[in-house]
């Protein structure tokens, strides 16, 4: 019988539960490991060797013994591969290498523009990846998964971006298939702002179960954390809320073709615009910023105002989800308290007393590091779940 099909008194537990327990400090002992799961203690040492073999788990010593012979303690290897993992922003990327814990080994950020299309951006991504992997002294061998964040919406299981407003080029284009022939290894897309919600989550918040990451940088976007996972919706476009219609707006004409979208009257490109057409220079989301730190007027008071509209739009959000935290991140973010201030001011004023009763809004502790952090757990989480595993060690591992 293979592992993890079921047997005569329910599922048998695989090499892949096993190493769950390991990981997650549940049973670090063979003999544990038989009272965890109720697995005869032949089954369990078959599992144990299969997860050796694969270098997946090692013998760390022993355990204090209280009489007789210690016993044997087992610990995940955390080196027994990485991830390569790329936050692709509208003009900001950051790739890195990590760990199977999720552990930075290397990390490269840069200027580059999503619109070049996806044969540029992905050999760019792949050269920088190559470089990355030199620099951590490892192999492409080694690659164990690759997890890619776009600023569009994504066909998460196909891994393909679909109709994305500022991403020409790329609807439908498969980025898996694109590095297929690189890396033998699975390859994860998702949109870049759920991928943010993740790392912010798992890194900081991971005792809430409902959680609203928010980026606010050339254009604005959600993430959905519900019941600790994220949240995509039936078609992935879950948390779109930068193309939610504000009122009073209409002038504003947003890049998706509609008006008075939320990320064209607030997101750092709108900004931009609006203060260079007043007379003061700025390219972008970081200038805008860069002037609110230098104490210009004009730049905070547009700041503030974006705040309140996206507060009003986030106070809808809170009525509807009730999230536990709102988490606020991207380049205009970073505008000292200026965002926030104005979140809070109409978040508060606008929804219920009871989903604002212990709602906590704060800015991002990760800052631009979110996205490639949530990649790599992503892709954790997907290579080490137990059937990916069983599968893996399928040919060394048969149910007692």
């Amino acid at each position: 019988m293979a592992a993890g099909a079921p047997g005569r008194n329910g599922p048998i537990l695989g090499a892949g539960s096993v190493l769950r327990l390991i990981r997650d400090g549940e049973a670090v002992t063979r003999a544990a490991l038989a009272r965890r799961t109720g697995l005869a203690r032949s089954t369990v040492a078959q599992r144990v060797d299969a997860l050796l073999a694969h270098e997946l788990v090692y013998e760390a010593g022993g355990e204090a013994s209280t009489g007789g012979r210690p016993a044997t303690v087992l610990a995940f290897n955390h080196h027994a591969g990485v991830v390569l993992v790329a936050d692709l922003g509208a003009t900001h990327s950051r790739l890195a290498i990590s760990d199977l814990v999720g552990q930075p080994l290397a990390e490269v950020a840069f200027d580059m523009d999503i619109a070049d299309g996806p044969e540029a951006v992905l050999g760019n991504v792949d050269e920088r990846f190559g470089a990355l992997l030199e620099q951590a002294g490892r192999t492409t061998g080694e690659v164990r998964g690759v997890g890619v964040g776009v600023p569009g919406p994504v066909d998460f299981p196909a891994g393909r971006p679909v109709n994305p407003p500022i991403m020409p080029g790329w609807d439908g284009f498969s980025i898996p298939d694109w590095f297929a022939g690189r890396y033998d290894a699975p390859v994860l897309v998702d949109n870049d702002v759920n991928i943010m919600a993740l790392g912010e989550h798992w890194s900081h918040w991971r005792d809430l179960d409902h959680l609203l990451y928010v980026k606010v940088g050339t254009g604005i976007g959600s993430g959905i954390v519900s019941g600790r996972g994220i949240h995509r919706g039936a078609d992935g476009a879950a948390g779109d809320i930068g193309h939610i219609r504000v009122s009073e707006h209409d002038d504003a004409i947003c890049r998706c073709g509609n008006r008075g979208c939320l990320e064209a009257v607030a997101g750092g490109r709108a900004l931009a615009l609006r203060l260079s057409a007043a007379g003061i220079e700025a390219a972008g989301s970081r200038e805008v910023v860069e002037l609110v730190r230098a104490g210009r007027p004009e730049a905070i008071l547009m700041v503030r105002e974006a705040g309140r509209v996206l507060g009003d739009v986030l106070a809808g959000c809170v009525n509807f989800f009730n999230p536990a935290a709102i988490v606020v991140g991207g380049d205009i973010a970073e505008a000292q308290d200026h965002l926030l201030a104005g979140v809070r001011e109409v978040v508060f004023q606008r929804s219920l007393p009871l989903a604002t009763r212990d709602l906590t809004i704060a800015s991002s502790k990760l800052g631009d590091r979110a996205g490639v952090v949530g990649a790599a757990i992503m892709v954790i989480d997907h290579v080490l779940a137990p059937d990916a595993v069983d599968r893996a060690v399928q040919g060394d591992v048969t149910a007692a």
